[in-house]
């Protein structure tokens, strides 16, 4: 709720303070003292434009104050200011301040802290809703529709929600699956080819090793061929050396009792005839292990070859090929299994969607009966405010799914028809300055109880209109201004005369300085400026007779 408005230098005001109150309270005063002035200050307080022109001559800026009572606690407010990192202690009021300088530029501050414009408008949003013939936010704006309705009829939004964001994880999840399942099955046909090709060939663990070793002993072999060629006809036959030393031993075994040195030189040749043979033995073994078989050789190589060449083109190493065959049987063999698993995470999605579609329909018939209630009361506020001819629609339009959201697939719009027989449209499309004002407060009045900004203004609601017509009015803001705050500027002694508090606004001049007040009537003060709305310039008894019964009919 606004509690006070500090304004310096603004257009003709020099220095004002406010300070305002629950329940309804009327700013009044003659044609061009300056009500516009106080709402282009706080306009100017919430966000907007920056403008120079409202910086009082002579002066080198204006600065316009406004202080809130906020919530002590929790809300939307007190949600954006946490996330803006901007304190306030529990029953403190927030105090937001604009000044614009003469030469250009502006600054924003929130409880003294900087801010942008943008977060100020963001933030003005939840603490004022101000309702000019001109506006074109609020009630106006559609992308609003819709939430109000939802509060109006109390509509079961968090099942949908609930619904809508179970949707979109089982569909995250389908997809996620779906692209890792189609990337690995656009390889499948390769796969299954390499797999196949590597079975064909059954690679065995530490062959590449085996198949080297074994072909440089081969090619060994080649070249020692003719040098064991030449030793095994120095070693073979009766004239060999081992030959010979076998003869020799046997002829001196018959000697060697003879003589002690014999003995021992039968000895020594004995173990000559030993080592001997062992060499025959390591000959032998070492030319069949030498053996060069060119066919074998050529078939050993085609072997190390291909299985080189094929470590390659998967690019691998040989010792790595056979695992290379169980890593991709177990890739096909996922490919397959996530197929399977696929069709489930299909069916597990287009229940979710049903689940939400269920939901979003469910929702969407709340909304239409919600929507003919709000018909209703609109239209029973239509006629004491001369707006008997005109029709209120809320519209529902059920939506695509590529529409949806959490909040259902509803596109809400509120519509009117201000003549018989007229097509409905929005209202800014239709709708005259006046009527525009009287649709809103007939708008606000039938969601009066469904929340909003805690303070409400409205601008010359009551342009053109008079008698009975603002008599609805007035008893309408009075009724708005029940459980919260608002601000009426008036030109209608009808609804003067509801208001709990009564602000008197003049324009003065000395000189070449021309000013604007504003004062706090009490109800002596209140009395006398009713009455002159009633009769003119001229306050006459008959106008006070008047501005008291309208006082006492309040």
């Amino acid at each position: 709720m606004l509690q006070s408005l500090a304004i310096r230098n603004v257009v003709l005001i020099e220095a004002l303070d406010l300070d305002f109150g629950q329940g309804l309270g009327v700013l009044t005063g003659e044609t061009g003292a300056g009500k516009s002035i106080l709402l282009d200050a706080l306009g100017l307080a919430m966000g907007k434009r920056a403008d120079t022109a409202l910086v009082r001559a002579g002066t080198d800026r204006a600065v316009v104050t406004a202080s809130f009572d906020t919530p002590a606690s929790g809300g939307a407010i007190a949600a954006l200011l946490t996330d803006n990192d901007i304190d306030i202690e529990p029953g403190e009021p927030l105090l937001v301040r604009r000044q614009v300088k003469a030469d250009g530029g502006s600054r924003a501050f929130v409880n003294d802290q900087p801010v942008s414009a943008a977060l100020l408008r963001e933030l003005s949003r939840l603490l004022v809703e101000i309702h000019g013939q001109h506006d074109d936010r609020g009630l106006i704006n559609p992308r609003g529709h819709r939430d109000m309705l939802d509060s109006f009829g109390g509509c079961d939004l968090e099942s949908v929600k609930v619904a809508w964001q179970a949707w979109q994880a089982a569909e995250t999840e389908y997809r996620v699956a779906k692209d890792a399942f189609e990337n690995a099955n656009h390889d499948r046909e390769l796969l299954i080819h390499n797999i196949q090709e590597l079975r064909d060939f059954a690679p065995e663990e530490g062959e590449e090793e085996r198949l080297a070793l074994e072909r440089a002993t081969m090619q060994k072999g080649e070249r020692l061929t003719e040098d064991l060629a030449d030793i095994a006809k120095v070693w073979d036959g009766s004239k060999s050396p081992l030959a010979q030393l076998r003869v020799a031993a046997r002829k001196l075994d018959r000697i060697a009792a003879d003589h002690p040195l014999l003995g021992e030189a039968l000895g020594a040749l004995d173990r000559a005839v030993i080592e001997a043979s062992e060499a025959e033995d390591k000959l032998n073994s070492a030319a069949e292990a030498l053996h060069f078989d060119p066919e074998y050789l050529d078939g050993l190589e085609r072997r190390l070859f291909d299985l080189r060449a094929l470590a390659r083109k998967h690019d691998c190493t040989g010792i790595e090929l056979p695992n290379k065959l169980a890593e991709w049987e177990a890739e096909l063999e996922n490919i397959d299994t996530s197929g399977n698993r696929l069709g489930g995470l299909k069916k597990a999605a287009d229940a979710a969607q049903q689940a939400y579609r269920k939901a979003a329909e469910k929702l969407h018939k709340q909304r239409v009966t919600a929507g003919k209630r709000l018909d209703k009361a609109v239209a029973d506020e239509l006629a004491p405010l001369k707006l008997d001819a005109a029709k209120f629609q809320t519209s529902v339009e059920a939506l695509p799914d590529d529409k949806a959201g959490p909040g259902g697939s509803d596109h809400v719009e509120f519509l009117i028809s201000t003549n018989p027989g007229a097509d409905f449209a929005p209202l800014m499309k239709i709708a005259s300055g006046g009527e525009l004002s009287r649709f809103i407060l007939a708008l606000k009045v039938a969601l009066a109880e469904q929340g909003g900004a805690e303070t409400m203004i409205f601008d010359e609601i009551d342009r053109g209109v008079g008698g009975a017509v603002a008599s609805a009015i007035g008893d309408r803001l009075a009724r708005l201004s029940e459980n919260g705050q608002t601000l009426v500027v008036t030109h209608s002694p009808q609804v003067a005369a509801r208001g709990s508090r009564h602000y008197f606004i003049t324009k003065s001049s000395e000189g070449t300085v021309t000013r604007t007040d504003v004062t706090a009537l009490d109800e002596a003060a209140r009395r006398q400026e009713i009455a002159r709305m009633l009769s003119g310039a001229e306050v006459t008894p008959e106008a006070r007779a008047q501005a008291d019964r309208l006082l006492e009919g309040v």
